[in-house]
């Protein structure tokens, strides 16, 4: 019974409809086979009695549907096959409740009769149709609705288990490229070695720190960028350089986008006294990054795994692409502010 009462409440906009649909068929009726209108006209119990019968069939339908479909995909073959059976199952529900009636009320006769029962079989199976249609309609399209939903539930679950996969790939990167970094260090100069470790220590706390977070501030992540560029200047000195440029700070973008830029820069370009590389970070429309570029000889073939992981984690919490770009002897990456309201 409480569950019967639950799916009342949870329904009760269509079955209001259902109730107002037949009270306008009621009066609609009763003014074409009258040819008047009247107070009886518009007495809502033909109304009521329609909503009863209507939900015998929508319980027919339901037991129809319960025994043969067999998942939450729709189907027109049983679609079809349910509200044929249902409407045959309903009409002769309807003539037998009928006729029980007249039994008891000892009107058989005059309710029976070839031209009594053919306009009340047309009657259930116009009423059959009508509502049977109502209701087909109005399940599976909250079968589809909730189907939809746990679609993007699963879809949603699926892009943050990627994206802590992303985020597992980078940490361990970060932390072998700048132990490689200290190692020689320690060899070069000892006192500089403790100065990186201990600016390492700090740096590495937010790149833990991020790892539970889907975006950050713009403003944290040139922090950030900033500081990771201290541990590259302790290495190479002025040959690497890096220049800022803010015009909004508004926004945010995916952790540690901006160190992986800068490294990749370094990594990949060589410079030198005469002729620095000289990276760029501009915030304006977009995030630019930009470094000119003096390629490294001997350098193992990129994998390119620091633009892919970026690249898919944009596409995994905002849909929006990066831009590559080269030319002019300078590489670039422009990278869209994300919006919370767009994340």
């Amino acid at each position: 019974m409480k569950n019967i009462l639950h799916k009342i409440k949870e329904n009760y906009g269509f079955l209001l409809f259902i109730l107002l649909f037949a009270y306008m068929q009621s009066i609609y009726t009763r003014i074409v086979g009258r040819q008047e209108i009247n107070a009886y006209t518009f007495t809502p119990e033909a109304a009521v009695a329609t909503l009863i019968g209507a939900g015998i069939l929508f319980l027919i339908i339901l037991f129809f549907i319960r025994k043969w479909q067999e998942n939450d995909v729709f189907d027109t073959g049983t679609m079809l096959k349910v509200f044929g059976s249902s409407l045959l199952v309903f009409v002769a529900s309807m003539l037998l409740i009928g006729f029980l009636i007249a039994l008891a009320f000892d009107t058989v006769a005059r309710n029976f009769n070839s031209h009594t029962l053919t306009i009340s079989l047309f009657s259930h199976f116009l009423d059959g149709f009508i509502y049977g249609s109502f209701f087909l309609a109005y399940y599976y399209y909250q079968g589809n609705k909730k189907h939809q939903e746990k679609l993007a539930a699963y879809n949603e679950a699926l892009a943050e288990s990627k994206i802590n996969q992303l985020k597992t790939q980078l940490n361990p990167h970060f932390l072998f490229n700048n132990l490689n970094i200290l190692d020689q260090l320690i060899e070069e100069d000892k006192h500089r070695a403790s100065d990186f470790l201990n600016e390492f220590a700090e740096i590495y706390r937010y790149v833990l720190q991020s790892t539970d977070k889907e975006l950050v501030s713009i403003e944290e992540e040139i922090d950030f960028a900033q500081q990771y560029f201290k541990l590259v200047h302790h290495k190479y000195g002025n040959i690497y350089q890096l220049q800022i440029e803010k015009k909004i700070t508004i926004g945010f973008i995916v952790p540690m986008t901006l160190q992986l830029l800068v490294e990749n820069a370094v990594q990949h370009n060589l410079g030198t006294k005469e002729n620095p590389i000289c990276i760029q970070i501009k915030t304006d429309a977009n995030i630019s990054v930009s470094n000119n570029i003096n390629l490294k000889r001997n350098i193992k073939p990129s994998s390119g795994r620091a633009l892919k992981n970026i690249e898919e984690q944009y596409g995994l919490l905002s849909g929006k692409r990066i831009e590559i770009q080269q030319r002019d002897n300078i590489f670039s990456v422009s990278i869209p502010i994300i919006y919370k309201q767009n994340a």
